[in-house]
């Protein structure tokens, strides 16, 4: 069986280490991530291929695409007359990773505002460095919110 996909291995080999750290991915799942981003021409990828490329076993396979899938990394289609599932990097996953810190900046802003309420002791110096911060949060989620309308 042939790749289906070209992939050039030192950029593989970044990928795997970038996406690894950046998703929290055990190797294998930062394998098949890494693999995918390389399908330029959404072809798919099928499950047998990742168990023949990556001298995986099926059940290894199985796990980490499960976990890809359900962290919305990846997604997965039946093909019209075919029972094989085929396997794409999701497009949309960007979109979706800066939602959730835009809403992680604002749970955080949250959570300040409700300690500050809560804090008995006043400390001038303090409120201010938390307002500079909170105004450093509020801006950067304008910002990718205005990003985010353009996606």
């Amino acid at each position: 069986m042939n790749k289906s996909i070209e992939i050039d291995e030192k950029i593989f080999q970044d990928a795997v280490k970038f996406y690894s750290t950046m998703f929290n991915l055990p190797p294998l799942a930062s394998k098949i991530y890494s693999y995918l981003i390389f399908d330029f021409e959404k072809v798919g990828i099928t499950f047998d291929e990742f168990v023949e490329v990556f001298s995986a076993s099926k059940s290894s396979v199985s796990t980490n695409i499960s976990l890809l899938l359900n962290s919305q990394l990846i997604v997965d289609v039946n093909k019209m007359d075919e029972r094989k599932r085929y396997f794409f990097a999701n497009d949309g996953y960007k979109k979706i990773r800066f939602e959730k810190i835009v809403q992680k900046m604002q749970d955080e802003i949250k959570l300040l505002d409700e300690l500050n309420q809560f804090r008995k002791v006043k400390d001038e110096d303090y409120d201010q460095k938390i307002e500079v911060y909170k105004s450093l949060l509020n801006k950067n989620i304008v910002n990718i919110q205005e990003s985010l309308n353009k996606l």
